[in-house]
Order: C-alpha cells, then structure tokens, then sequence
C-alpha cells in the first residue's frame, strides 16, 4: 500500500501547484534577444530582453525575480495587436511597462509599478508587445510615447 501512495505521489508531483514556476519561483531564464529604443533626438538605448511569447511564460513573466539590470528586460510577444492587460501579482521588483503599437512606435509607459500589486495596467488600445524594464528606466533614459523600438518583432530590427 506504501509503494501505491508513494508511486502516486510521484506522478502526482508534477502537478502540484508548489512545485510550478510562477506559484512560489521564477520561470527559468527565456531565450534573449536584442532590443533597442531610440528616442526623439536619435539617442539609441540598448537592452538584452529575454522573449516571453509562449502564454505559459506570459503568465509567470517576472514574477518572484529579485533582480533586473538596468540593461536587460521582458518582452511579451502577443502575435497580433490587441489590448495588453498587466499586473505585478508575485512580482517583487519594481517595472517599467512599455506597451508598443505594431509599427514599433511607444504607444503608452507605464512607471514604476508596484510590486506584489493586483492593479491593472493596461495600455490603452491595441498594441503588439509589452516590454517590461528596470522600475525608473523610463525617467532615467527620458523614454517617451512615439519613440521607436528596434525588433525583428515589429520590423524594425537593424
């Protein structure tokens, strides 16, 4: 009888909510890609963002990091324009949310979002990514609707 439970319980594990990415630790590391954000006078800012285009890797994002460099982030990948929705639930850091139209252009930034926060953050109209930075890097580098994100995600990329 040991042995059933015991074998149960094995194959029963994969399935527990503990042992699952995004319920008490973050998602191992995504695939990277560069990224760049060049603004109204032609200054260029360079990221390394790590692309969550699958929805289970959307769903965890950033959650329980405990850190991100001032030059690397996330981009959500959504395929198609539509309404992004976003919220920091187990997320522990500060963000930057940057919700970008499909041609590539900032269509809305969001600042320094609030960890562990249930808000809703959305961007305002449809969009084809989200890009999630270091909480203040938008103030810091003067980051500004209309500015033009470089990507093979939007075409853009050099």
């Amino acid at each position: 009888m040991m042995r059933r439970l015991l074998l149960l319980a094995g194959l029963l594990a994969p399935f527990s909510l503990a042992a699952q990415p995004g319920v008490d630790r973050p998602q191992p590391k995504l695939p990277e890609e560069r990224l760049a954000i060049v603004s109204r006078d032609g200054t260029r800012h360079e990221f390394r963002v790590e692309m969550a285009v699958r929805p289970e890797h959307q769903t965890i994002g950033m959650m329980f990091r405990t850190e991100m460099q001032p030059e690397e982030g996330m981009l959500f990948d959504w395929g198609a324009p539509r309404e992004s929705t976003m919220w920091m639930r187990n997320t522990l850091i500060p963000l930057d949310m940057v919700f970008i139209a499909a041609d590539g252009r900032v269509h809305r930034i969001h600042e320094r979002a609030v960890p562990q926060s249930l808000a809703t953050i959305s961007s305002g109209g449809p969009v084809r990514a989200t890009l999630e930075l270091q909480g203040g890097t938008a103030e810091r580098l003067n980051l500004r609707v209309g500015d033009r994100v470089e990507h093979r995600v939007f075409g853009t990329s050099r």
